[in-house]
């Protein structure tokens, strides 16, 4: 099957997460056989801070890293997009491409009827900035693949498409696994962008308060944290390690004795069972996991048995310490959390879905002979 993928950003994950997902995808399709191009824009915004703050290095790191992944760079103004999706079985838009590219892909896809095409959001816009997503024009597409059920139900209620699926994110089981034998350099780790002022009290009540309290060692990386965020991790005791390639994640998790998820705030409140992809990458690395509240609404985990769950700062630093001081406990976590991922939250589980739905919709998709297990094992 030929797939043709139209990403913001596959070499880029700087304040760009969803590169994290949108690869492994890519790279269980090539391992399975699958003929696989992704489309991204030359002067793409993460792509373009990627390159400005941290050079051509970071761009060749990413070919080292992934060398399955061979992305297609286009000028917006001049991309034949007939020719980018001819011979295609399946077409991926996802929705951090501009609202004009949309709606071409829509028009030729309307054009031709020759493959399926799927809109894949994996973002709170539609709650948050509904106005911004009506300017996707989904007329000529098959349906949209929803990181949540909410967001799936609310472009179904809002009449923004006709059909649409819920496929959550997971973690490349093949890169985020336990790197055993590291020497510990640090108690705790957080890895995650500042998100806009969106989580800036929750961090200070769930992260920096706690650390700071406990006086715990470790490190903080992440971009676009203002001055008065660095002072905070600068009093919390911590130091502020900036941007990390997500493909050298693992090995800061494996250092490190546990870390945290503090969703942002629309994920907490307005869009249950939507975890993000950062959790999926900690529990497949064997790291213990504690979080601050979040609605697990479509039973993704378990809680208390993959992750921790603190209410309040207090909590916060009574699960911390209790990791800290108990072996089992924290053995316990991170082999449950790791069980499940793999169980049921793998790239290769989720191209599972993706094929299966783009088999209902007519592809030309290949059998399988192997499970999804069997691929991560």
């Amino acid at each position: 099957m030929r797939v043709a993928f139209f990403y913001h950003s596959a070499v880029s994950d700087w304040n760009h997460g969803n590169a994290h997902f949108l690869r492994g995808v890519a790279r269980d399709l090539v391992r399975r056989g699958h003929d696989v191009s992704i489309f991204e824009p030359r002067d793409g915004w993460s792509r373009r801070n990627l390159l400005e703050q941290h050079g051509l290095s970071a761009a060749h790191e990413f070919r080292r890293a992934f060398p399955e992944l061979r992305p297609i760079f286009y000028d917006p103004e001049t991309l034949d997009v007939e020719a980018a999706t001819d011979g295609a079985d399946l077409v991926l838009v996802h929705e951090w491409n501009e609202p004009t590219l949309v709606r071409r892909i829509g028009l030729c896809r309307e054009r031709s009827r020759s493959f399926v095409l799927l809109f894949h959001d994996t973002h709170h816009r539609s709650v948050t900035a509904p106005r911004e997503m009506r300017r996707y024009d989904l007329r000529h597409y098959d349906g949209v693949l929803a990181y949540g059920a909410v967001i799936r139900d609310l472009y179904l209620d809002r009449g923004w498409t006709q059909r649409a699926w819920t496929w959550h994110e997971a973690a490349d089981a093949g890169l985020f696994r336990p790197l055993l034998g590291r020497e510990r350099t640090g108690d705790v780790v957080w890895i995650g962008n500042w998100g806009d002022g969106e989580r800036s009290e929750e961090l200070q009540e769930f992260l920096l308060g706690p650390v700071h309290d406990l006086a715990l060692t470790g490190s903080i990386f992440g971009v676009r944290y203002p001055e008065s965020a660095r002072r905070a991790i600068s009093i919390a005791g911590l130091p502020y390690r900036g941007w990390v390639a997500n493909h050298r994640v693992p090995e800061l998790f494996a250092r490190h004795a546990l870390t945290v998820h503090v969703p942002r705030r629309p994920y907490a409140e307005a869009l249950p069972g939507i975890p993000t992809i950062r959790p999926f990458e900690a529990l497949a690395c064997g790291i213990p996991l504690i979080s601050s509240p979040w609605s697990d609404s479509e039973r993704l985990f378990t809680p208390g048995r993959d992750y921790l769950v603190a209410h309040n700062g207090d909590e916060m630093r009574e699960l911390m310490r209790a990791v800290l001081d108990d072996a089992s406990l924290a053995r316990d976590l991170a082999q449950h959390g790791r069980r499940t991922i793999l169980a049921r939250h793998t790239c290769a589980h989720r191209v599972d879905e993706l094929l299966a739905i783009a088999r209902d919709l007519g592809a030309r998709v290949e059998p399988e002979r192997a499970t999804a297990a069997e691929r991560v094992s």
